[in-house]
């Protein structure tokens, strides 16, 4: 018995424009598409359900390639400062916040940016000591490569004038070599470490949170990184299963950090592994930092900052090593890669040691290119995982870092499909919103949110290839291209339905088109219908 959904626009999203009729669903699975009178007529016995339309249309499911589900669900719940326009915006947030804070409870903020304040700065530890000088302090910056610790947190972690910084880490210092409260990339570790561990039962709750939310934007499942971060992999792995299993179904695709890939191994578990709902994923590899620190690794120096091209995390020998390893196991790696020169270092280690199979690499971020990057990407079996949402919060601050000259392959999205490079979309929620609506209009537009400037025009996607990104490139980047990513038969039952045609909406607009509908395997999992 099955179900036939009927009455609206439904793309199939297999070539540009192609549209049904209707749809016919038995279980989890598309069984037929068609006209409404000829679905009827071959399956008229087997239909126990019609979903009308009403004129909505009907896509294949949004997946987000690249986010932090438990991110997303702390960023719900904890305070929120990505929205904040200046220092003192924030310091009055906190005010506020310092107010409720029982004995020993840390203040934790999450998503400030420097960028987008009316006088960029950072904040120094002494202005967030005269604020809360009791309770410890974290203060997660948009990019999650930095943070903001208050005294009392730096206490707590013995972190003092004659702390060295760590090996791919920064504690920024002032002009006497006391720190300021600002940490970069590995040194963030210092304040995280010594927070206290969070419970199985508060990380099935966030999972749900955030769960909730990514249905009702009319994503059917994501791929996150969250294994390593709170408390060791199969904690996290069995917060998971509980959460996924018993509420909203959702398609976790879980990333596996390189610091748990031993967790992973020793438990026989491999690509793929687990359920229908929750299953492992590529390795995750960290090469570099991000633009906003200037702790991307770059060929050249920052613009804003001569000298400084960036920060590699790992050695040539100690990130070979890590692609061997996942190799030795039949993995995929899935490695962030910001900068020019940490892309460059990648590609090599992922030529030399390619992967077997018909598996594929992930390449996530991919923000600044060379020529020679392109004709080496176009070799590779991988993945580009971009954020088109970079776009409209990263520009115009971002030309300070990179300079004129290195702009024309800088987020070069149109570009890298051009060159018949595999692409995938996502939000890196929490370090922007997590809407895909936002992903696919930034894609189309590229448009400052900050100065409404419109920046690498010739970058600029169509509207079905921004689509594509969030569903079939979600697909192909964890080889699920042949069930999952089109409205097509024996494909999964997974569909993304909008109040309006996304293909002739203004595309201004797009990321104001309500989600009516979000259906799971067959399943309704978010209604507004």
């Amino acid at each position: 018995m099955g179900v036939l959904w009927f009455g609206g626009q439904i793309y199939t999203l297999e070539n540009e424009g192609e549209a049904v009729d209707a749809v016919y669903t038995e279980k989890d699975r598309i069984k037929a598409i068609g006209t409404y009178e000829s679905i009827h007529k071959q399956f008229d016995k087997q239909i126990e359900h019609e979903v009308n339309l009403q004129g909505k249309t009907m896509l294949p499911g949004f997946v987000d390639s690249h986010l932090h589900i438990i991110g997303h669900g702390e960023k719900l719940l904890r305070l929120d400062l990505s929205q904040m326009k200046s220092a003192d915006d924030v310091k009055a947030a906190l005010k506020g916040r310092v107010a409720h804070l029982e004995k020993d409870e840390w203040l934790i903020g999450e998503g400030w940016n420097e960028n987008h304040w009316d006088e960029p700065m950072i904040i120094h530890k002494s202005e967030l000591d005269a604020i809360c000088p009791d309770n410890p302090m974290m203060l997660t910056r948009v990019c999650r490569h930095a943070l903001l610790a208050n005294s009392k947190a730096m206490e707590l972690a013995e972190v003092d004038n004659a702390t060295p910084d760590p090996e791919s880490g920064i504690i920024v210092r002032d002009e006497q070599g006391e720190p300021t409260g600002y940490f970069h990339d590995a040194a963030q570790d210092f304040i995280k470490g010594i927070m206290p561990e969070v419970t199985g039962s508060y990380l099935e709750n966030v999972i749900k949170i955030a769960i909730n939310d990514l249905v009702s934007k009319g994503l059917v499942g994501g791929h996150t990184e969250d294994l390593f971060y709170y408390g060791g992999f199969q904690k996290t792995l069995d917060a998971y299963y509980r959460a996924v299993h018993t509420s909203n179904k959702f398609k976790a695709h879980l990333l596996v950090h390189h610091e748990v890939m031993d967790d992973l191994i020793a438990a026989n578990l491999g690509f793929r592994s687990g359920t229908d709902y929750v299953e492992l994923g590529a390795i995750k590899i960290f090469s570099d930092g991000a633009l906003g620190g200037r702790t991307a690794w770059l060929t050249q120096s920052y613009s804003d900052e001569p000298g400084n091209t960036g920060v590699p995390m790992h050695s040539k020998e100690s990130l070979e090593a890590l692609v061997v390893k996942a190799r030795t196991h039949h993995l995929p790696v899935a490695i962030h890669a910001i900068g020019d020169k940490a892309l460059e270092e990648v590609i090599t280690a992922i030529e030399k040691y390619p992967i077997q199979g018909e598996q594929r690499d992930r390449i996530i971020h991919g923000q600044l290119l060379n020529e020679s990057i392109l004709q080496r990407l176009k070799r590779l079996p991988a993945v580009v995982d971009i954020q088109p949402t970079f776009v409209a919060s990263d520009f115009p601050w971002v030309i300070d870092r990179i300079g004129q000259k290195r702009l024309p392959l800088a987020y070069a999205w149109n570009t890298l499909l051009n060159n018949q490079i595999r692409c995938a979309g996502g939000s890196d929620a929490p370090v922007e919103q997590v809407d895909p609506l936002l992903g696919i209009e930034a894609a189309v537009l590229r448009q400052s949110a900050f100065d409404g400037e419109i920046y690498n025009k010739a970058e600029q996607l169509t509207v079905f290839e921004a689509v594509q990104l969030y569903t079939t490139g979600s697909a192909y980047a964890i080889g699920r291209e042949c069930s999952r990513g089109l409205i097509k038969e024996n494909y999964k039952a997974d569909f993304t339905i909008l109040d309006e045609d996304i293909f002739q909406a203004e595309t201004d607009q797009i990321h104001a088109i309500p989600v009516a509908m979000t259906v799971i395997d067959g399943d309704i999992v978010y209604n507004r219908m």
